[in-house]
């Protein structure tokens, strides 16, 4: 059964989930908080529906964790890619830690949204995500960051430690579409 506290304007819902094999006692926790204008009720109402759905998680073997984005994916480097992909695959998905590091890996793993993706996403397609020509970074290449991180966030659901990759959530802005150039009916009879 959970129990629920409330600390300031949020709450905490905290389940057991066993001992561990000293046979210490083992639980997690979660925060949430309601939404603007929610009626006593309607908290209340939610409150629960939270506990629930959080029990049922722990339930099956869901697990929270204060691991940061680059921590996980170093352990992903070690654990999987090293021994599932091409040393040229795994090389290149090493030199995309240089952009993704410094805008995620500092990050949660458990607080990272699909909003927070989509805004890296982005702004790769801006002017200046290229530093080499300055320019926006071309749709196959900001596929292949977002493919990194999806396999990392693959490699955290396979290893309990989310329910779900939010890198599903998040659309690959289309590049700049160049007109084609074609031939006018009087350079198509001088050719």
């Amino acid at each position: 059964m959970a129990t629920i506290r409330k600390r300031g304007n949020s709450y905490q819902i905290r389940v057991s989930v066993g001992y561990d094999t000293k046979g210490n006692h083992k639980e997690q926790a979660m925060t949430w908080k309601p939404a603007e204008g929610m009626t006593e009720r309607q908290i209340e109402k939610e409150l629960q529906r939270q506990a629930v759905l959080f029990e049922e998680k722990c339930s099956r073997g869901f697990r929270t964790t204060a691991i940061k984005f680059q921590e996980l994916a170093e352990e992903w480097f070690e654990q999987y890619a090293k021994l599932n992909l091409r040393s040229t695959t795994y090389e290149r998905m090493k030199q995309l830690t240089h952009r993704i590091y410094p805008a995620i890996g500092h990050l949660r793993i458990d607080k990272i949204t699909g909003r927070q993706l989509q805004a890296f996403v982005n702004s790769l397609a801006k002017e200046g995500a290229n530093e080499k020509t300055g320019k926006p970074l071309a749709p196959k290449t900001i596929r292949h960051n977002l493919s990194f991180v999806s396999d990392v966030f693959s490699y955290a659901v396979k290893m309990d430690l989310l329910s779900d990759n939010p890198c599903s959530k998040v659309t690959i802005p289309k590049g700049e579409v160049k007109e084609k150039q074609i031939y006018s009916q009087e350079e198509m009879e001088l050719f």
